[in-house]
């Protein structure tokens, strides 16, 4: 007698909005049950997930139209995304383009052809007339579909997604519009040793007698927080999917990563007394919740708070450097960069960093790809931004 196997077939894919709190809470932590397992893949806090994904949390909200979505199989979330249109990134950008973000799914291309399909309707009720993304939740916060570097360790706000994630993408008419490069500089005695300042150009003295710095004082750091998001605004203007960054987001910013600063880890650079250039690099928090998961036992944040307390890191990101568009086109212009990431890693000497990530820089930035490329030969981490062009919509 021969056996006969029969299959259920698989439930239909459904994409419901978020509408409630328990389903917010399955919004946020979605990822780590989906990524469970796979290589590379190391769950983030939910509490630090929560501060960037919750309404009442993210600053985003205060100018901007957001739609959570979750994609179900039956009783089971299989995806989220977000459907966004940010008001001060239409305004900047004078054109009515509305954003995709919080893009994770199950790695199956009808899952992400839904909730694409899904939120670009959403955005289409709007009259937007084009897509970009993935961002959570601007270009501001975390930007990008890894593409390449899912076995790197884990850097804060850098998204990590499954290979196929972009092939699926891809198939929904979506067309790459940006790589985002992220680099990996190992802090040994040869390159430290890189980072001297070459005789003649030291900061303060001979040719750069009007060129100061200062360092982070988190007495002042609500005031310094405002002049660097000025300076910020100005140096990246020009920049590709930037969206000014507004007061109260960088207030924002300031206390989420207060705890994690020291005064090394901000440079900034003045002329005259006018600020001119920054840098500034932030601790890895994975470094010290790697090994916790997402929600951590009441040892788990005992741990957590001694780690912190004693600053255990191993690493950190680069995550701001610019120069005043004043400068721009300019030698001095041009040599800042490099003087700030000196100056920087000068300091940073006195932290236990045993390697940084300069990241991310755009593919097409030239000057930014040869000051990380004379440091490091190659990326190790890019991300992707995509855009498609939304036909009418019907309900319009």
């Amino acid at each position: 007698m021969q056996c006969e196997a029969s299959f259920a077939p698989a439930p239909p894919i459904e994409v419901r909005p978020v509408t409630s709190q328990r389903d917010l809470q399955r919004f946020i932590t979605l990822p780590r049950h989906l990524y469970a397992g796979l290589p590379g893949y190391v769950a983030p806090f939910d509490l630090e997930q929560r501060t960037l994904l919750d309404p009442k949390k993210a600053s985003v909200y205060r100018h901007a139209e957001i739609q959570y979505f979750l994609a179900w199989q039956g009783n089971r979330p299989v995806g989220r995304i977000a459907a966004i249109l940010d008001h001060r990134a239409v305004e900047h950008w004078q054109e009515r383009i509305g954003q995709f973000g919080a893009l994770d799914a199950l790695p199956q291309p009808e899952i992400v052809a839904a909730l694409l399909q899904t939120a670009e309707e959403w955005l289409k009720a709007r009259q937007v007339t084009r897509i970009r993304g993935p961002v959570t939740l601007s270009g501001n916060g975390e930007s990008g579909t890894m593409v390449e570097g899912q076995l790197s360790a884990p850097m804060i706000a850098m998204p990590w997604h499954p290979p196929e994630l972009d092939g699926f993408i891809q198939r929904c008419g979506y067309e790459t519009v940006a790589n985002l490069l992220s680099y990996r500089l190992e802090l040994t005695p040869e390159t430290r040793e890189r980072f001297k300042v070459p005789e003649g150009l030291k900061l303060g003295a001979g040719k750069l007698k009007d060129i100061t710095t200062r360092s982070l004082s988190k007495k002042e750091i609500v005031t310094q927080g405002e002049t660097l998001r000025r300076l910020y605004n100005d140096a990246w203007a020009h920049k590709f999917n930037f969206v000014p960054m507004q007061d109260y987001e960088m207030a924002a910013m300031i206390k989420d990563i207060k705890p994690l600063l020291r005064p090394e880890h901000y440079v900034q650079i003045d002329q005259n007394g006018e600020p001119v250039a920054m840098a500034m690099v932030l601790p890895n928090l994975y470094d010290i919740t790697g090994d916790l998961g997402g929600t951590p036992t009441p040892l788990g944040w005992t741990r957590f708070a001694w780690r912190l307390a004693f600053h255990r890191f191993k690493s950190a990101r680069v995550i701001l450097l610019g120069v005043t568009s004043k400068l721009r086109g300019t030698l001095l212009g041009a040599l800042l960069p490099s003087l700030a990431i000196t100056e920087l890693m000068r300091r940073g000497q006195s932290l236990p960093y045993k390697w940084v990530e300069l990241g991310w820089i755009l593919e097409t930035d030239t000057a930014m790809r040869n000051l990380a490329e004379s440091l490091v030969p190659h990326p190790h981490k890019r991300h992707r931004l995509y855009e498609k062009t939304l036909s009418p919509s019907s309900e319009a």
